[in-house]
């Protein structure tokens, strides 16, 4: 039994070296990628992750990791397929491909040890070990004076914890047209593999930036000329103390400037500072008298109504 083990053990390592020097090989004679030899190299344990891939995360999903390859903001350490598809097609062939293009390592696992890597999340058969992504400060933003673009919209984040939120806000920012995301340094969701996931991997692709400072980020831009608005639900106790702010529905408001759109935390909204640093509250008015707890819309689907507005 030890000698079973112990042969086993040195198949897969051999299986490894054997399936990187096959997709090298495969590229330099222009092969379509994930042919019939790659699929027959199927890896029952993977090799533990290099000790140069220490704090790297699995990000996973197509779309996450197919535009983080395009992008190439991020280390990649390997790239995981999963095995049993015969052959790759569409945007897993070019997965294959780009990874090969930059010598990253493809490993095939079995669908049972790739569900585990990923923590049975929804993985769609792909998985990378890439170094985190982290938004740059804001001060990166560069000058971006309102008269350059008059439908300027620029969208900060205030204290978004749920990364699926997150990931669904960015999403509809992305498909919107929004030039680039503010989120607050405090008590914000990282920018983790779920939150690209959720994005369907916009996350990857987008300008992301950070601030500690998100009040005095806004005043900033309404000294430049930028119209800073600031979202609120029903008009309630909540907003009372700032009512010299003028409050507009949604659908009554007018887009003719530059904007920065403001939306806060799941629970609690923008904090008492960032909304007085507001000129303007919008709000989203219901269709129908709602108890409490459903008088507010989810703020993923609230950011895709305001940006259609």
């Amino acid at each position: 039994m030890a000698l079973l083990w112990a042969f086993r053990g040195a198949t897969s390592r051999f299986s490894g070296r054997l399936l990187a020097r096959h997709s090298s090989q495969a590229a330099r004679r222009g092969e379509r990628p994930g042919g019939e030899e790659l699929s027959r190299l199927l890896l029952d344990d993977l090799a533990p992750t290099p000790r140069s891939a220490e704090g790297l995360e699995r990000l996973f999903g197509l779309s996450p990791c197919l535009l983080a390859l395009r992008a190439a903001r991020r280390r990649v350490a390997r790239l995981l397929l999963q095995a049993g598809r015969s052959g790759l097609q569409g945007e897993r062939a070019e997965l294959l491909r780009a990874a090969e293009a930059r010598d990253i390592p493809v490993l095939r696992p079995r669908r049972q040890k790739l569900d585990a890597l990923c923590r049975y999340q929804v993985h769609q058969g792909v998985c990378m070990e890439v170094s985190p992504l982290q938004p740059r400060p804001w001060t990166e933003v560069g000058e971006a004076r309102p008269g350059d673009d008059p439908r300027q919209l620029w969208l900060v984040l205030e204290g978004l914890q749920d990364p699926r939120n997150l990931g669904g806000v960015l999403r509809s920012a992305h498909f919107l047209g929004v030039d680039k995301v503010i989120t607050s340094g405090r008590n914000s969701c990282p920018l983790t593999p779920v939150v690209s996931k959720a994005s369907a991997g916009a996350m990857e692709v987008m300008d992301l930036f950070s601030t500690d400072d998100l009040a005095g980020f806004l005043q900033a831009r309404a000294r430049e000329g930028w119209l800073v608005a600031g979202t609120v639900g029903c008009l309630g106790p909540e907003i009372s103390s700032f009512s010299e702010i003028p409050v507009t529905s949604c659908l009554e408001f007018l887009w003719d400037r530059p904007t920065v759109l403001v939306l806060g935390n799941e629970g609690s909204g923008l904090s008492k500072e960032v909304q007085a640093s507001c000129q303007l509250l919008l709000t989203i008015l219901p269709g129908r008298q709602l108890p409490s707890g459903l008088d507010s819309l989810n703020v993923s689907v609230a950011a895709g109504y305001y940006g259609m507005k």
